[in-house]
């Protein structure tokens, strides 16, 4: 962990020492041939001994530029889209000289972009005015991950022990792919993010404060997570195959085809996985005047699991476009957990007996939408998108519990096995429409869009008893949910003058939901029949303000909500062994935050927010005890504030290397109760983020990555230690440059796993876990075909918000 703070300091020094300021000045003007001023080129000043980038400045206007710098000798590039690169003759700046370059006259390039043979790439992690982009397909330590620990690798992003996702501190984060919410439950989430591998992603975009567009769920904002499409014109494809040694084996494999001309693109890509995962969880929980002291194993053998996708646009003319997609997600597995729990009179520590405990769980999970899209788009700013959806998620699962309990000489004392069965069936139909045309001297947009949700889910309990399954029917249920949610939204972004830039919008969500359990021993309970109603307004806005070349201010602020997942409103009780089950709460309601962030953008680069949030209703994950036993469950805490800042910039050491860096901050204070007992809490919370990449020559890339977590709070009372983690990866580029080969070695120093305590109500609990973290990786990447590129569409399907909230 040392070794990692160490190096992101390294970091915070280097960005200090940028902003130090000069008196000594260069300065010129940019013109094309015919001796108009160019706006907006890239000026870089250059060390003239290595070329390694110094500062960067835009011109104006006028074409003027101006950079100030210290003694020393230079060179400056010039660079904008659709001219040639130059570059002045080297010079030498002396101590408060201003210095006037001549008058660069640039040439046009002859060729149009899609003619041209594109070799650059993008840098691993860009900075926009509404988004962090991380940019997956160009970094070398995410080779042979899975979406989720991608994430997990991704600036400002945590994924905590039982793989809840979080950004800057912040629960309640909505993730999508290509567009599409992604509506699962926390369990199914993860399952569904470990199936995505690192060589199917292209991009993962970080969006803090969504606008009236997108759906108002998520309070933290939305992660979306971008898989590859290809865009070069005629046939070609990608074929890859990555090999993990962890504690076990596993691989990873994908292929791509694509056939794309100018009436139409034909797309497809299919990958696959298979191998054991093995995770360790331990727990010392002291109950009343009773010591419990469990070590467990969980082992996820994943039998083939396969991502497919295939789609097509068909390009009418140059305004109308229509397009189908089907995307698929099958997975097999078999979850084995073997625990063994001690069992102490803790007075006097005297042994009292033992339970070991077996949950063998083979099952499969399938997920499957289509979407049908039409758009429309004119030569004028206007521009019309339809996307209508049905997606399917469909779950199947048993379990089979025996717990054996053992005296103090190891003899058996008595056993309780048990029996499940959980299937799972969730229907989600969507349509949605997004309309721009420019109005008011600026650009409208409206749109609107209907879901509706239908999940079906059993659950029978058996006690095993010889060789009959007895089915137990105060533990056995049924529970329908139906969900229907109407919305509409409005958003108007204008240019006011060349300081100022305003958009706001406002989005109406009116919800109509039903819950019904089915109690098989027909004993009416009070969650036995839940209906709601409700109409909610959610403002969103936006104010930006270039002071000037260098500096922008943007004030930012957004309402949103957290509908619970599907399963979250499911009362069922899905028990590990006897004395550790998880439980629904048909009571939870949503939660609803207002943002507030200010942000500082400074050379273009570097960004610099302070945020405030306010949740009112805020729901966690929180454990409490019935009996000898303990359990957790979805429950509303109270209010939540969160005070942030956060700070994210490039970092251009020299040509060769090049880095990005991002450090966060805030102060989470929750208070309110939980079974009655007060919740009170202040706590900082913090974290960092650093990649690094050096250019070796001769087509080798090394790059570094490392993500630091303080300690921090889950489920309102567990109290974490950090977090950590330093990855390093190679590249070679082979086959003349159409081939890639990595290894990649994570989490070096293995300081990933975790460690929380909770002392709550009566209840202690200290646990800690871990995960194959440190593996070795090669992977082998092959691309054929076409290499002329063409913008693809970019659209974003109707079932975003739903597809998030399937449960399991």
């Amino acid at each position: 962990m040392k070794k990692i703070i160490t190096l992101l300091s390294g970091s915070i020094l280097y960005l200090s020492a940028f902003s130090q300021t000069t008196n000594t000045t260069v300065k010129g003007n940019v013109s094309d041939a015919n001796n108009n001023p160019l706006q907006t080129v890239t000026v870089s000043l250059l060390k003239a001994k290595d070329s390694s980038l110094v500062k960067v400045e835009i011109t104006n206007q006028q074409g003027a530029f101006s950079i100030k710098a210290n003694t020393g000798k230079y060179l400056v590039s010039y660079n904008i889209i659709g001219f040639e690169k130059k570059f002045s003759e080297p010079f030498t700046l002396a101590d408060n000289q201003t210095l006037t370059l001549p008058t660069i006259q640039l040439t046009a390039t002859a060729k149009k972009l899609q003619d041209v043979t594109v070799t650059a790439k993008k840098p691993m992690i860009e900075i926009k005015a509404d988004k962090t982009v991380f940019n997956v397909e160009n970094s070398i330590t995410a080779t042979g991950s899975n979406a989720l620990e991608i994430l997990q690798k991704s600036p400002g992003i945590q994924v905590d022990n039982n793989d809840n996702i979080s950004m800057q501190g912040k629960t309640g984060i909505k993730i999508y792919v290509d567009g599409k919410m992604v509506q699962l439950d926390n369990k199914n989430l993860a399952e569904y993010l470990k199936s995505i591998q690192s060589s199917d992603v292209e991009a993962i975009e970080m969006i803090p404060n969504p606008s009236a567009k997108y759906d108002a769920s998520g309070n933290a904002g939305v992660i979306n997570i971008r898989l590859k499409k290809n865009k070069r014109f005629g046939t070609n494809g990608s074929l890859s195959n990555t090999f993990t040694q962890g504690v076990t084996p596993k691989d990873n494999a994908s292929l791509s085809l694509n056939y794309r001309d100018k009436k139409i693109n034909l797309f497809s890509n299919i990958g696959g996985s298979v191998g054991n995962n093995e995770n360790l969880l331990n727990l010392y929980r002291v109950q009343k005047d009773t010591l419990y002291d469990q070590h467990a194993v969980n082992t996820s053998q994943n039998k083939g699991g396969i991502n497919a996708k295939v789609g097509a646009d068909l390009f009418l003319d140059n305004k109308n476009t229509v397009g189908f997609m089907v995307t698929g997600n099958f997975s097999n597995n078999l979850a084995a957990n073997t625990s063994n729990t001690n069992i102490y009179y803790n007075p006097t520590g005297a042994f009292i007996k033992s339970l070991e405990a077996t949950n063998t769980i083979p099952g499969n999970r399938n997920n499957a939408n289509i979407n049908l899209n039409y758009r429309y788009a004119d030569t004028s700013g206007t521009e019309i998108n339809f996307d209508a959806d049905h997606g399917i998620f469909r779950g199947r699962g048993t379990s089979t519990q025996p717990n054996y309990y053992f005296d103090k000489n190891g003899n058996p004392f008595y056993s309780v096995i048990n029996k499940n069965n959980t299937p799972i069936d969730i229907y989600i139909y969507t349509a949605k429409v997004d309309a721009e045309i420019k109005a008011w001297k600026g650009k409208l947009g409206f749109g609107a869009k209907t879901s509706f949700v239908k999940t079906n889910n059993t659950f029978d309990f058996y006690n095993v008893q010889g060789a009959s399954d007895i089915k137990i029917l105060n533990k056995s249920n049924s529970f329908l949910y139906k969900e229907n949610v109407n919305a509409a939204y409005v958003n108007f972004q204008k240019q006011l003058n060349t300081k100022w830039s305003l958009q706001v919008g406002i989005r109406i969500e009116q919800t109509n939901s039903h819950g019904i359990l089915t109690r098989a021993d027909s004993i009416k309970q009070a969650d036995d029949d839940v209906p709601r109603d409700y109409l909610n307004f959610f403002p969103s806005g936006a104010l930006t303000w270039n002071l000037n070349k260098k500096n922008t201010l943007n004030l930012t602020y957004s309402r949103r909500i957290d509908r619970p997942t599907y399963q979250d409103l499911n009362p069922f009780e899905n028990k590990l062994d006897e004395l550790t089950y998880q439980k629904g709460n048909a009571f939870l309601r949503p939660q609803y935050t207002d943002n507030v962030e200010l942000t500082h953008t400074f050379m273009g680069f570097i960004n610099t927010s302070v945020g405030y949030s306010y949740i009112k209703d805020y729901a966690t994950q929180v454990t409490d005890t019935t009996g000898n036993a303990t359990y957790v469950q979805q429950q509303n805490l109270a209010t939540q504030q969160i005070i942030s800042f956060n700070i994210g910039a490039p970092l251009p050491i020299k040509k060769w290397w090049n880095g990005y860096v991002n450090l966060w901050y805030n102060q989470q204070m929750f208070k309110g109760t939980i079974g009655g007992k007060d919740v009170t809490q202040n706590i900082p919370l913090y974290g960092a983020y650093l990649q690094q990449t050096f250019s070796l020559g001769k087509d080798y890339t090394l790059e570094t990555s490392g993500w630091l977590n303080g300690p921090s709070i889950w489920g309102g009372t567990w109290k974490t230690k950090a977090q950590g983690g330093l990855d390093v990866g190679a590249q070679k580029l082979l086959l003349k440059k159409k081939a890639t080969l990595k290894l990649t070695v994570t989490d070096i120093f293995k300081t990933s796993p975790w460690t929380a305590t909770s002392d709550f109500g009566g209840l202690y609990i200290r646990g800690n876990g871990s995960w194959e973290s440190r593996t070795l990786r090669v992977s082998f990447t092959y691309r054929f075909g076409n290499n002329q590129v063409k913008a693809a569409r970019q659209r974003q399907a109707g079932s975003d918000s739903e597809a998030k909230r399937i449960g399991g």
